[in-house]
């Protein structure tokens, strides 16, 4: 089978995702505008799935055509449109954050996850000496819109933390085994929703939830260099 065909079966696979986008979207509507808005919100989140595996074949769609920039080009994209904020805190603590939740689901979202947040890590440390936390804590930090209903939050438990966890272990850390750091979870309010995760050594725990209930609405100020904070605070 040549590249053409290829490009092509891609590209009526997607076709037929955005159709049944449309159909989702109607059923959204319908359920909610006939008075049974737990439906309506069943049918948003499988809308949501849908719209997350159309995005991941679109983002392969441009490799059928042969093009030696595909990935490139495709990574690009997703820097502009998901903006993934990684670097060191004033106290020497790493942290990436991104807009968006980690929701607890079989399948979508997970790949989803990997597709944006690897490369962004990877173009990073490209620029950045190795850096290893040992002895340390892996910290969770889901922050969610103040107008999102309390109903509708999402379990800190997920496949997604586990994708993350994964990823931020094979730049900062040996492992993410309990052997070698602890995990923590917790959750605030902001105008946005989005991801915090830290890695931060284990003495420095107890600081850091002293710090936590003070982090400013869009986060805390992150430095490409973890000692451009140590030492300000020499």
């Amino acid at each position: 089978m040549n590249t053409e065909n290829n490009y092509l079966i891609a590209l009526e696979r997607i076709e037929k995702k955005i159709k049944r986008l449309r159909d989702q979207a109607a059923a959204v509507r319908w359920f909610y505008e006939n008075g049974d808005p737990e439906e309506s919100y069943n049918r948003a989140l499988k809308l949501e799935e849908i719209a997350e595996k159309t995005v991941l074949l679109t983002r392969v769609l441009p490799a059928y055509t042969g093009n030696p920039k595909a990935d490139a080009d495709v990574e690009a994209v997703m820097a502009e449109i998901i903006p993934v904020e990684i670097g060191f805190t004033d106290e020497g603590w790493f942290s990436v954050r991104f807009p968006a939740l980690l929701p607890k689901k079989a399948e979508g979202s997970a790949d989803y996850i990997r597709s944006f947040l690897y490369p962004a890590m990877r173009r990073f440390f490209e620029k950045q000496p190795p850096t290893r936390f040992l002895d340390c804590v892996l910290i969770f930090r889901h922050v969610y819109d103040r107008a999102r209903p309390e109903r509708q939050k999402r379990d800190h438990d997920n496949i997604e933390v586990n994708m993350v966890s994964d990823i931020v272990a094979l730049y900062v850390m040996p492992d993410d085994a309990p052997s070698v750091c602890s995990h923590y979870y917790c959750s605030a309010e902001a105008s946005e929703d989005r991801t915090e995760v830290y890695v931060i050594p284990r003495k420095d725990f107890p600081m850091w939830l002293v710090t936590e209930s003070t982090m400013p609405d869009k986060g805390v100020l992150l430095h490409e260099n973890r000692l451009f904070g140590r030492k300000k605070h020499m």
